[in-house]
């Protein structure tokens, strides 16, 4: 096979990995998560619900991130290796930056909330100028708060997430099209447990390092596949 030949094999199996979560085990992992959630400090689900509120806006305007002079790769497998090699350096800055926070308690762990989102959201208006989709009209800033939603969501969230990205050439959503709630819980229920755990005194700095590098490498998997997925046409 050539390179695209597997990377359409990769994507089927993909595709089919998401959909075989089943349906026991969301109850169950909603379950520890509310459980989770019970125990967070009021102050931090507020710094964390504010900090997702302003990435969102952020992320429509676009304007601080838009100056993009990205060279575009020609070849598929060109892409891939510039944005594996975005995401590496990525990966080790959202990690310094979480280890840092971590090691200084409740307040630098909550002022970690918007600058992993800007982290995040930087890597991605980089990694679609690579695949040769710049970030400079709002629906490509919508096509990109839904790769974040696709890495970040459970269940059917997720797989309805995926439709709508293997659709959006030929039926694009507004902003107006958004459930933003469901943006939001559906991120915050992803990340409670990793930041309950960087905030406790000892092991912080270990559980916030691990925990944004990790995050990290789960969106910026999920934007490689997404990008693959509509450079091929599928």
């Amino acid at each position: 096979m050539n390179y695209e030949e597997e990377i359409r094999e990769e994507l089927k199996n993909w595709k089919q990995k998401l959909q075989k979560q089943t349906p026991m085990w969301e109850r169950k992992a909603k379950q520890v998560q509310q459980s989770i959630t019970d125990r967070i400090p009021a102050r931090v689900h507020q710094a964390l619900t504010e900090s997702i509120r302003l990435m969102t806006e952020m992320t429509i305007k676009g304007s601080q991130w838009t100056n993009l002079n990205t060279a575009v790769p020609e070849s598929l497998q060109e892409k891939d290796e510039a944005a594996r090699r975005l995401l590496s350096t990525y990966k080790k800055a959202a990690a310094a930056e979480g280890a840092l926070a971590g090691a200084g308690g409740i307040a630098a762990g909550m002022a970690d909330f918007p600058l992993l989102l800007g982290i995040k959201m930087k890597f991605l208006f980089e990694a679609a100028a690579v695949y040769g989709f710049p970030p400079k009209s709002l629906e490509e800033r919508i096509y990109i708060l839904h790769i974040f939603k696709l890495a970040f969501s459970s269940g059917p969230v997720r797989l309805k997430t995926l439709e709508t990205l293997e659709l959006w050439d030929t039926a694009p959503l507004k902003a107006s099209d958004m459930d933003w709630q469901e943006f939001q819980q559906e991120y915050r229920d992803h990340i409670d447990l990793v930041k309950m755990l960087q905030l406790v005194p000892g092991i912080g700095a270990a559980v916030g390092g691990a925990a944004n590098f990790k995050l990290l490498e789960q969106l910026g998997d999920t934007a490689v596949k997404v990008y693959q997925m509509r450079v091929l046409g599928k």
